[in-house]
């Protein structure tokens, strides 16, 4: 981080949980779990509490002043998140998650028998399942391209699949198990030029790195406020203007209209029209806590001590006997993330170890990526995934618990000391 380890020491006091200690051993808390959900700053709890101790009411609704403060308050935190990733308010819908993003998009197009999607392999399971969904009910064909040993999407493949038959190419512009950032610009070139619309799944991506939507210039954006210091339960979908159009609300009843008789109803404008019901009023509040706490610190500064971050683990990493790393291992081509395997001790088995050894937080499993990893050929993976408050000591911590589960642990994870 810009500014020296004095002000990652300060930054850190803001997340009142990297303060607490386990009771049975005294050993602070190491998360490095980061590519599943981040930690919250006392700034976005902050701005939670006040909203329902000073401004609870609903919003768009009321005349009387508190629904307006409330009113304010979240089309402010929308402007915010606007800003944040180069957009205007009309284009920002607020969802749930990027799950719930992708599937609004997913539904609310209009298909026809034949049409296509394209996808990829390492795409996380929300970008695979609804269009699933889709391709059974309503006849659409999915096609995938594959990756490079390397961990890379295989472009020239994305070059002879794409065709004028394909109606979406949907793809993550950061993998959530390999780190790789996908080279969007090219992809949106070859979707674009095949009159498709392209999809970015930007969950990894928009937390960590500079996203600037017109600059990528996809059409449709989505991403998730829990991963970006933000509370659950709220999302973005940047929808560019003018593909409104081509998405019929999925969800029906209160906001997402204009004018409702017994005979039909006409739209809301955007981006109302796809934000059916009371929104999460208090989550888009604290993402917008979230989204300034971000754009203070700098998202050069963390997408810099990320990468930092990022080269060290995959040099400690190397020095641990049996280790197997997947994806990119330069760490200007990745994102925050790396994923290992131990060789003959299962992945929740080392997870467990380095929890019960030194209270470090990893996931394991298929991180909700399961073709990907049967393209790599294991049955899940030990993925480390790092953002602005982890530091170089705690990868040392780690690397030292994983040296020892890798002397006590033999193969099939038998102890053999």
């Amino acid at each position: 981080m810009s500014g020296g380890s004095r002000d990652l020491s300060k930054l850190r006091s803001d997340f009142p949980i990297l303060s607490k200690v386990r009771q049975r051993d005294g050993k602070p808390l190491i998360y490095l779990d980061n590519a599943a959900t981040s930690l919250k700053p006392r700034q976005v709890v902050a701005a939670i509490k006040s909203y329902y101790e000073n401004y609870c009411a609903n919003v768009h609704r009321g005349v009387y002043s508190l629904s307006q403060e409330a009113t304010n308050l979240y089309e402010d935190s929308r402007a915010e998140v606007a800003r944040f990733i180069g957009c205007d308010s009309s284009e920002l819908v607020f969802t749930k998650n990027t799950t719930d993003g992708i599937n609004i998009v997913a539904h609310g197009l209009s298909w026809n028998t034949g049409d296509e999607v394209v996808l990829s392999v390492m795409e996380h399971h929300s970008n695979i399942v609804p269009w699933q969904i889709v391709a059974k009910r309503f006849g659409v064909k999915l096609r995938y391209i594959g990756i490079t040993d390397s961990g890379e999407l295989d472009l020239e493949e994305l070059e002879r699949v794409v065709t004028s038959r394909t109606r979406v190419v949907a793809i993550c512009h950061v993998s959530n198990v390999l780190g790789t950032i996908n080279d969007v610009k090219r992809i949106k070139k070859i979707t674009h030029e095949n009159g498709a619309l392209m999809l970015v799944d930007a969950a990894q991506s928009v937390p960590h790195i500079p996203v600037n939507v017109k600059d990528l210039e996809c059409d449709i954006l989505a991403f998730s406020g829990h991963k970006a210091l933000g509370p659950t339960g709220i999302g973005c979908l940047y929808v560019r203007k003018g593909v409104e159009e081509e998405i019929d609300p999925p969800f029906g009843g209160g906001e997402m209209i204009n004018n409702v008789e017994l005979s039909g109803y006409t739209l809301n404008d955007m981006p109302w029209r796809l934000e059916a019901g009371t929104p999460n009023i208090a989550g888009a509040i604290g993402l917008g806590a979230a989204i300034s706490y971000l754009r203070k610190v700098g998202m050069d500064a963390i997408m810099e001590h990320e990468r930092g971050l990022t080269d060290m683990a995959l040099k400690l990493l190397g020095e641990v006997d049996r280790v197997e790393i997947y994806g990119p291992k330069d760490p200007s081509r990745s994102c925050g993330i790396v994923a290992f395997n131990l060789r003959g001790v299962t992945g929740d088995l080392v997870a467990a170890l380095l929890d019960e050894f030194e209270n470090v937080a990893v996931r394991s499993g298929f991180h909700c990526a399961q073709p990907l990893h049967m393209r790599l050929g294991i049955k899940g993976s030990v993925r480390i995934s790092f953002y602005l408050y982890n530091t170089v000591e705690e990868l040392m911590i780690f690397q030292k618990a994983l040296e020892r589960i890798s002397r006590e642990f033999g193969a099939g994870g038998s102890r053999t000391d």
